[in-house]
């Protein structure tokens, strides 16, 4: 009998793109996969690594030192080092089974296909966006989307239930738009595509992705549910914030976090201070230290709204979210509508306000609020009379209880697909046996 120990291992090289939403479902996935018997080895970036001490299971690849500001300059920066790594040497104890690539670092499979391995890109937003952004160039083409009407209530053709506000555009950036199209035309270099979704939530847009990209595609979210505990954050996680969660009675609590990335002004931080204290609901509110300009954290907080407010709310400097959301307490989600905090969301039953800024969490906020239907969406400039009738309605209004069943509905049937037998779970055993193999397993 062969000894385990003289088997070749299987290599898989996961390359992070430097910002969180998309460092923390490729870190997921690695656990994930280490799980299923790989060897895993993290290429990333000197801007925003991954703690090593958070993943002892990992090897680690620092691959340049990018202008994060820059998608092209990041991909030009990284790919020597990349190449340098040797991927084509093979061992008598490893060999490098595939490299899976967030899909901003499009210079992964170039290096994977020029050393004739597999390349798979991650998608770590939703199907749907993915969906809307292939769709673009089309619509840019035959003149039916017009930059200048990219606020219209009007429904995108070919693209329902999307509004053309609702689609993942900047209008002060075109370029960056621009730019992303054409990130979205190179997926075609690798030969798979993996997405942190599940066909429960999004069954027609994988459908229509697979006819699209014509490469094997595998929804295998959510991975915060199915992947190992470990911190993935770049910010220090406030877990004294549970103590306070476990006083409070059972989903009384409304979490507010707008993520890692988004700012606010000290007027729109009034607004938002003023329709938490005015719904006399409990909340526990993140605000990320330099995320309010011209302030280090809450200073500019209204006179008066501590005094208000009392021991009903909290406010963090950043939380451990997964935690969080399942908690008892807590009983709705503020939230930006970043994917893998819908994803979160969604896993654990909890309904949300959705309030989107930018790209995807456009796209994201239609599906939560128009086909889920487990959210309601605080659309336009905040204002703190329309954000306490939003968050009374969710709380405790009689539409809020259709939310929170719906979304208690949409909880189980993801529990259901990462179940054996379940789509989820049928889609990491077909992922793993594609990288043993480099076979496409059946239908």
């Amino acid at each position: 009998m062969e000894k385990q120990e003289n088997r070749r291992v299987q290599r898989l090289v996961l390359v992070l793109f430097p910002l969180q939403g998309h460092t923390t479902p490729m870190l997921q996935l690695g656990s994930v996969l280490y799980s299923r018997g790989f060897a895993i080895t993290i290429a990333h970036t000197r801007f925003n690594p991954p703690d090593p001490i958070n993943h002892p299971q990992f090897d680690f690849l620092v691959s340049g030192t990018p202008n994060i500001e820059d998608v092209e300059s990041i991909n030009l920066n990284c790919q020597a080092p990349l190449q340098e790594l040797e991927l084509q040497k093979q061992t008598a104890y490893s060999q490098v089974a595939g490299v899976i690539h967030d899909s901003l670092m499009y210079f992964a499979a170039t290096v994977a296909n020029d050393n004739k391995i597999p390349s798979l890109v991650l998608r770590t937003s939703s199907a749907a966006f993915v969906q809307a952004y292939a769709a673009l160039p089309h619509l840019l083409a035959e003149g039916s989307f017009l930059f200048q009407d990219s606020m219209s209530y009007e429904q995108v053709p070919q693209l329902n239930p999307l509004r053309f506000k609702d689609l993942p555009v900047s209008r002060e950036n075109m370029a960056l738009t621009l730019e992303l199209i054409d990130i979205v035309s190179k997926y075609k270099r690798s030969s798979v595509m993996i997405i942190n979704t599940t066909d429960c939530l999004e069954h027609l847009p994988l459908l229509q992705l697979q006819q699209l990209f014509q490469v094997p595609l595998f929804g295998i979210g959510p991975l915060s549910k199915v992947a190992s505990a470990s911190s993935t954050s770049f910010l220090e996680e406030e877990s004294s914030c549970i103590a306070w969660l476990n006083n409070q009675t059972l989903k009384s609590v409304l979490y507010v976090s707008k993520g890692s990335l988004a700012m606010s002004d000290e007027k729109e931080l009034t607004e938002i201070a003023w329709g938490l204290a005015n719904s006399d609901q409990p909340f526990l509110w993140v605000v990320r230290p330099g995320s309010v300009s011209s302030s280090d954290w809450t200073e500019l907080l209204p006179q008066g709204f501590r005094e208000h407010v009392g021991e009903r709310g909290l406010i963090v400097k950043w939380a451990p979210q997964k935690e969080v959301l399942a908690h008892f307490a807590v009983g709705g989600f503020w939230t930006h509508c970043g994917w893998n905090s819908v994803m979160e969301s969604l896993s654990e039953g909890v309904p949300m306000i959705s309030c989107p800024q930018f790209f995807d969490q456009k796209v994201n906020s239609r599906y939560i609020t128009y086909i889920w239907k487990v959210g309601i969406e605080l659309d336009g400039e905040l204002e703190r009379g329309d954000i306490e009738r939003s968050i009374r309605k969710l709380m405790g209004g009689r539409e809020g209880v259709e939310i929170r069943q719906r979304a208690i509905e949409l909880k189980q049937m993801i529990d259901v697909s990462i179940l054996e037998g379940g789509s989820t779970y049928n889609a990491l055993n077909d992922l793993t046996e594609f990288l043993l193999t480099n076979k496409i397993p059946p239908n």
